[in-house]
């Protein structure tokens, strides 16, 4: 699943103080989806800059879940 913002941000970076409220509400709907899709442990993944992966110029997280999560990531 992916939570995306209305508000344009090209990436997490971008943000402001501004925005603290906004990216804790990204947190708490990746939250209430994994709930409400009974899933009991998940992986919430932000992208930040080309180097990381990040191919969309705008905020996004990516809900990881389903599977066993391999540590470190990448």
């Amino acid at each position: 699943m992916l939570v995306i913002p209305k508000k344009h941000l090209g990436s997490l970076s971008s943000s402001t103080d501004g925005d603290a409220l906004l990216l804790g509400r990204l947190q708490r709907v990746a939250c209430r989806f994994a709930e409400s899709a009974a899933l009991p442990a998940f992986r919430l993944v932000a992208n930040n800059g080309k180097a990381a992966g990040q191919s969309v110029d705008h905020l996004h997280y990516h809900l990881l879940a389903g599977r066993p999560m391999a540590w470190p990531p990448g």
